[in-house]
Order: structure tokens, then C-alpha cells, then sequence
């Protein structure tokens, strides 16, 4: 890997996170840089900051008065308690709320800023205004004093409890799920398999075929680094991996280790040694030449690495096809997140997992947390505090809540991949000795991404397919970064877009949207039907998994998954 460079306008989802969590804080909301940009912009624009303010006072005394026919959205969650418009009093508050935040939002557009300050200002402002809504204030939540009420006061006493519990260990958010609905193995990460190789770094699963043939090739997977496994396998019914292997494909995943201290050192390169191994056994195993691989997120941008590094080393034949999901390989200006950070808060992140050896999976949460603020914080700070409630059970956020710690060594690789945009350029980086050039990685890829993805933007993933050398199927779901994964058939609001031509054909992401079609039900349809026309030979199901130079260790989902 190349050494940590400043790139002003090159921050990435990636490096962004990485740092804030290593920093042990939320997302610094106006760093020194913005603040004084900020101020130049409100001096240079007098008269529209005037212009705002006297919007704002005409506005306020309409709220005073009675006649301001403000009104939030029909689909704002927060405000559908009918105290807020049948309640004068709490009518007017809520009024005032939603004219005080347009005003804000409304001069932060109207600022001069280069992108990156704007859109640290942005995410301040809207940060700032969902944590002073009024639905969030003891004191005027309608459904906290109904609570109170209902309950005689208990629901006061259990939300001062769940605060407590919530504070006092990481991450410091609302807790947003009950995770003891839920156990790995039995309600989650449950398909049938086995281990069938353990290394330090992964235990290697097989799965259990279901029908009397499967596909030659096999599939191999290979989650993020930073999350474990099984949202690939959540609950049946739900999980990518069951539906794999019903449609008969042989499917084989990778289940990182959760690395301490201990590990600090272990790198990309250690990691990308860890793919070809796990890419070496499934042909052990099956006695294929060549082998499918799907890469999620973080491991999709190892992976991508890791193929370049096939085709720049004559051994490209090994690898049959190349699946990326929610994955950005072109890290520049991508999305609120990219703009949060720059090279100082990136080399600080790094020497902060220095010193304890990795980065905290908690306090990576707690970062993901802030970035949707509204949907992941203040809903449950409702929920937990104000009403005195547990949070329900649910798969995604049980397995959200079970986090990993990353190693120190990748996670400034990380962080120096991002910042430098190293992909993005012939020789911009280096794995396992070995310069990177995307362009020759000519398999067929299967790219997906989400519309609604707050950290893996879609026009970003757009950007990143087309920087693979073979012919791209990119597809779009309509959800965000987790749903767009978990997307199972039969769910009638389900779509994705998509378009016959590879996406290296199209070099822009909204005239590709605009000409693309739109599907009803799920990607994982088009996507068996895909990688079938890729893998078309069928063999006799194994009988027995495993092999006599890699025997059975235990059942699925192994050992290193419920690491804590």
C-alpha cells in the first residue's frame, strides 16, 4: 500500500467512517476548516441572510397569531400523535420548529461554499434540527406524557433505566433492538453446512446442498470485514445464502475472524491472501477451475483488489465471475459522508488504532447510527426513553448490534486506499506486491446497489463498475444499504432497475436510471438466472461434504461468528 497522502477533495464513505469511529466520536459537525468557510459565506451574503431572517419573523408571528398553515409531511413518523394539531399550544410549537429549521436549511443552501464545506454544513444543520424537533423533549411529546399516564408513572422509571443501561457501554446510542430474540445458528446464520477450513484470519463454510444436481462452479463468498457474516444468511426465508443453494448453486462463504490486539499487524495483504486461500479450497473441493465470487461492501473493495491481482499475474482463468453488492471502489465526492473528513482526522484515526491494536466495531456503530440520525437515534430515543419501551426484535438490527473490531494494520490501509482513491488508477495501489488495475479484470460482473444507501452511494457504486475491464450487469434496488441485501422474493413493494447494456456503456448514472427498466419483486431472481447463464453445467449433489485434504471441523455457522 501507498503511504497516507492529502487528497482535499478525495474523502471517502469509507475513510470517513473508519476515522470518526477511531476517534471515538460522532461525526464532527463543522471541523475548523468549514467554520471559518461558513462565516466568510454569511459575510459575503448580507442581504440573503436578511432576507431568511425576515422570512423567519413573519413566519413566527403567523405561529403566534394562529394563522401559519405550517404543517410537516404526511410521511414525517414523528408528528402523527393528533395532539399536534389538535392541541393549540403544541400546534404552535411544532409550527415555530418547522420554520426555524426551513430557515436553516434554506441559508445553507444559499451559501458559497465549495462542495465539501457545503455539505458538512448540510449535515449540521439537518443533525442539529432532528435533535431539537420537539417530539424528542420530555416536556412536549405528547406520547411521553400519555405514557406517563397509561402507566401511572413506570414508563418514567423504565426510561430513566434503559438510558442508564444504554450509556454505559458502547456504543453509546439507543440500543434499537433486543438481540435476545435472536441466536446465531438458530434463528439467524441457520442453512445447513460446514466447516470445512479454519485459518487464523476465516473459518470456510460449505453449504448443504438441497437439490440431486448442483452448478459446477462453485460460489464464493466473501462478506465485509467490518461485519459479520450472516446478514448474507439472515433468518429463512431471508437470507441470500438459502436462496442459493436452493436454486442449485454450490455456495461456499467466508466467516472472518472478530481480531484483537493480538492481530494488529495482520493487513490487505494479509487479507487478500486469505480470499486466494479460501478461493483454493473450493476448488480442492469440487474440482473446478474456475471459481464465482461475490464480495460484499468492504470485502467487495478487498476482492476487486484481489482480482486485479489474478489478471495481473496470468492467473485471471481462476476466477469465473466477479459480484460486487453495495461496494465503492471510486471513492470520490461520494455522498455526506466523503465530505466528512480529511487527511489529518484520517491520520489520527490511523494512530488511534495504533495504539490499541484495532478499531472498536461500537463505536463504528455508533457512527452509522449518526448518519440517520432521525431513523436510527431519535426514534428509538422515543421508544426506550420517553415511553419507557423495549425495542422490538429484528433480525437486520440484531445482527447491526453484533459488531466486529477491524485490525489495526487494515484499518489504515483502509484509510489510505480511500483517501488516495488508489483504485481508481492503473498502479494507484499495490496488494500482495502487485500494482492494481482494475481495467483487467475482464470477467462478467454483477454489480448492486441501493437508491436510498446512505453510505455506499448508488451514482458511486455506478462509478465504481465501470471501472471493471469486463462487460457489467448494474442493478438498482430501491432500498438502502442493508435492504438492498436482505431482499427476498414475494415482497409485493419490492423493485430493482436495470438496463441490457453493460454499464460500461453508459457513463452517466441518471441517463443510465432515466433508459433503464423497472422490475417488480427481487434482484436475487435476475441474479440466479445471471450467474446460471454463467455456470450452465450441472454435476451429481456431493453426498458427503468436505474433502480427505479438508475434512469436516464442524457444523455451520462455525466458531469464529459467535466470537464476541
Amino acid at each position: 500500500m501507498s503511504t497516507l497522502q492529502t487528497a482535499p477533495d478525495v474523502a471517502a464513505p469509507l475513510d470517513s467512517l473508519l476515522s470518526q469511529a477511531a476517534l471515538g466520536a460522532g461525526p464532527r459537525l463543522l471541523p475548523l476548516s468549514t467554520t471559518l468557510a461558513v462565516g466568510r459565506a454569511l459575510v459575503s451574503r448580507p442581504r440573503r441572510v436578511a432576507a431568511r431572517a425576515g422570512t423567519l419573523a413573519a413566519e413566527l408571528t403567523k405561529v403566534v397569531v394562529g394563522t401559519s398553515a405550517l404543517a410537516p409531511s404526511t410521511r414525517d413518523k414523528r408528528f402523527t400523535d393528533p395532539a399536534w394539531t389538535g392541541n393549540p399550544g403544541l400546534r404552535r410549537v411544532l409550527q415555530a420548529y418547522l420554520a426555524a429549521a426551513a430557515a436553516a436549511e434554506g441559508l445553507a443552501q444559499d451559501l458559497p461554499m465549495a462542495w465539501q464545506h457545503a455539505e458538512r454544513l448540510r449535515f449540521a444543520v439537518t443533525n442539529v434540527s432532528d435533535a431539537l424537533a420537539p417530539s424528542n423533549n420530555p416536556l412536549t411529546s405528547p406520547v411521553a406524557w400519555k405514557a406517563a399516564l397509561d402507566t401511572g408513572g413506570l414508563s418514567v422509571v423504565r426510561g430513566v433505566r434503559n438510558l442508564v443501561s444504554d450509556l454505559s457501554s458502547l456504543p453509546r446510542v439507543p440500543s434499537m433492538v433486543d438481540r435476545a430474540a435472536f441466536r446465531v445458528g438458530e434463528q439467524v446464520a441457520a442453512t445447513p453446512g460446514v466447516v470445512v477450513l479454519r485459518t487464523p484470519q476465516f473459518e470456510l463454510l460449505q453449504y448443504t446442498p438441497v437439490t440431486e444436481s448442483v452448478r459446477r462452479e462453485p460460489l464464493l463468498v466473501v462478506p465485509p470485514t467490518i461485519n459479520k457474516f450472516y446478514v448474507l444468511d439472515l433468518a429463512r426465508q431471508r437470507s441470500l445464502v438459502e436462496h442459493l443453494v436452493a436454486s442449485g448453486q454450490q455456495v461456499f462463504v467466508v466467516s472472518w475472524r472478530n481480531p484483537d490486539a493480538r492481530h494488529s499487524k495482520w493487513g490487505i495483504d494479509t487479507y487478500a491472501a486469505a480470499v486466494l486461500e479460501a478461493m483454493a479450497a473450493t476448488r480442492e473441493l469440487t474440482s473446478a477451475e474456475r471459481t464465482h465470487v461475490m464480495a460484499a461492501c468492504s470485502g467487495g473493495i478487498l476482492t476487486s483488489a484481489v482480482a486485479a491481482h489474478l489478471a495481473q499475474t496470468g492467473q485471471g482463468e481462476r476466477l469465473a465471475s466477479l459480484t460486487l453488492l453495495v461496494t465503492v471502489l471510486d471513492q470520490a465526492r461520494a455522498g455526506t459522508t466523503s465530505a466528512l473528513v480529511d487527511a489529518p482526522t484520517a491520520a489520527a484515526a490511523a494512530a488511534a488504532s495504533r495504539r490499541t491494536g484495532y478499531l472498536d466495531g461500537r463505536r463504528l456503530a455508533e457512527v452509522f447510527a449518526w448518519l440517520r440520525p432521525n431513523d436510527l437515534i431519535w426514534n428509538y430515543w422515543v421508544n426506550n426513553y420517553l415511553e419507557g419501551k423495549q425495542p422490538p426484535a429484528f433480525d437486520i438490527l440484531a445482527w447491526n448490534a453484533d459488531t466486529t473490531r477491524m485490525t489495526a494494520r487494515l484499518h489504515a490501509d483502509f484509510l489510505d486506499l480511500a483517501m488516495t482513491n488508489g483504485l481508481t488508477r492503473p498502479g494507484g495501489t499495490t496488494v500482495l506486491g502487485t500494482e492494481v488495475d482494475l481495467q483487467k479484470v475482464t470477467v462478467d460482473s454483477y454489480v448492486v446497489a441501493g437508491v436510498a444507501d446512505h453510505l455506499c452511494a448508488w451514482h458511486s457504486c455506478f462509478r465504481s463498475a465501470r471501472l471493471l475491464g469486463g462487460k457489467g450487469r448494474f442493478v438498482l434496488s430501491t432500498s438502502g444499504h442493508i435492504a438492498a441485501l436482505v431482499n427476498p422474493p414475494g415482497n409485493p413493494k419490492a423493485s430493482y432497475r436495470v438496463h441490457d447494456q453493460p454499464v460500461q456503456d453508459t457513463t452517466d448514472p441518471d441517463t443510465w436510471a432515466a433508459e433503464a427498466a423497472t422490475c417488480t419483486g427481487s434482484w436475487w431472481s435476475d441474479y440466479v438466472a445471471w450467474l446460471t447463464e454463467r455456470n450452465p453445467e450441472t454435476v451429481p449433489a456431493p453426498t458427503v461434504l468436505g474433502s480427505v485434504a479438508l475434512p469436516v471441523l464442524e457444523a455451520a455457522p462455525g466458531s469464529y461468528v459467535l466470537d464476541a
